[in-house]
């Protein structure tokens, strides 16, 4: 009993940490293909060097925990090098930043349901986390993707979906390791915010049901949703304010006052557009929400620096004062004091 006490503890214990302070998350953890395809785009060579480059600019970057309070790897990046020979982890680890992993294996076409996705990665979940928590990483990443469309979501993408981000989530805490979970349901499409505000709520219900069910610590894990906003190529789009209220409004009414943080997916919006909505949820609640709101950011606060850096070793230093301005920026939307004039000064 003392055994499965001090391992809830520290779970319990991680997972404040990952909101504390007013800081967030830097996803980082672009699977081979979604790197490649971003390195595609601006004419950079898809090596494994390169990526390896690549992210050593990010985890070098001066002055980066001052925003950052842990990061998503990929299998690939807890494995490289820095030049000099300490590990990704290690550099993480020595700057106060959390190392975390993502587990899912990305989506596939789900069984008789040819327009919507399903997750993959449970079969050999278990024997992973092992070797993740023997490396020294704390936490890790499940992804489920959620589509809007004409008849979809289905009840039965969303429930496949929530069992499985609850048996990662499980499986998780059995090593020791903080789950996130991260139910999204994507902007893609021309859906009204009114419509995501539906399928969300559903979802998140959904996911917690399932949670509760397989007996996950809510204590000990974090919630990475997506904003309450219309479809990319919805007509109306709303203001910021009524983003940040609608995303609230569908918070509060599906996730428990347990869960120690909520850590917003980007999910295709720019880098200010994120920044001032999670800007407007602080300023608007922060002093009535039971549980941190955070960030979790991935293309948010990378793609200025990946546009600078371009994949050559003179453009590092300008590229990583890009990435640090960026984090810097959510640094202050979390305290409710990010402004345009930020985005000037840099």
């Amino acid at each position: 009993m003392k055994l499965i006490e001090t391992k809830a503890q520290k779970l319990i214990d991680t997972a404040k940490a990952m909101v504390a302070d007013k800081k967030g998350l830097l996803a980082m953890d672009e699977s081979y293909p979604t790197c490649n395809k971003r390195f595609a785009k601006l004419g950079i060579p898809e090596t494994a060097e390169l990526r390896r480059e690549y992210r050593e600019m990010i985890v070098t970057t001066a002055g980066l925990n001052q925003s950052i309070s842990g990061a998503i790897l990929f299998d690939e990046t807890i494995r490289q090098h820095l030049k000099d020979g300490r590990s990704f982890i290690k550099v993480l680890t020595d700057n106060q930043i959390i190392p975390g992993i993502k587990v899912d294996e990305g989506t596939v076409v789900m069984a008789g349901h040819p327009r919507e996705k399903i997750t993959e990665g449970l079969d050999n979940l278990r024997e992973r986390l092992i070797e993740y928590a023997q490396m020294g990483l704390r936490f890790a990443k499940w992804r489920a993707v959620i589509t809007i469309g004409d008849g979809i979501p289905t009840q039965a993408s969303i429930e496949a979906n929530a069992h499985a981000l609850a048996r990662y989530a499980v499986l998780c805490q059995e090593e020791g390791i903080v789950p996130i979970v991260e139910p999204e349901v994507l902007m893609d499409g021309d859906h009204t915010m009114e419509r995501c505000f539906e399928v969300t709520e559903q979802v998140l219900h959904t996911v917690f049901n399932q949670l509760y069910a397989q007996g996950v610590i809510l204590e000990g894990m974090i919630l990475k949703p997506n904003m309450i906003v219309p479809g990319l190529t919805c007509k109306k789009q709303e203001s910021d304010n009524e983003v940040a209220d609608a995303t609230i409004k569908c918070l509060l009414r599906t996730v428990p006052a347990a869960v120690p943080g909520i850590a917003f997916l980007s999910g295709g919006q720019s880098s200010e557009s994120a920044s001032a909505r999670l800007n407007a949820m602080n300023v608007r609640f922060k002093s009535k929400l039971p549980w941190e709101v955070s960030f979790s950011f991935g293309r948010a606060i990378q793609q200025p620096a990946l546009n600078i850096w371009h994949g050559k070793e003179a453009n590092v230093l300008e590229a990583q004062k890009a990435l640090y301005h960026r984090a810097a920026c959510n640094l202050a939307a979390r305290r409710g004091e990010y402004n345009d004039k930020m985005e000037k000064e840099y």
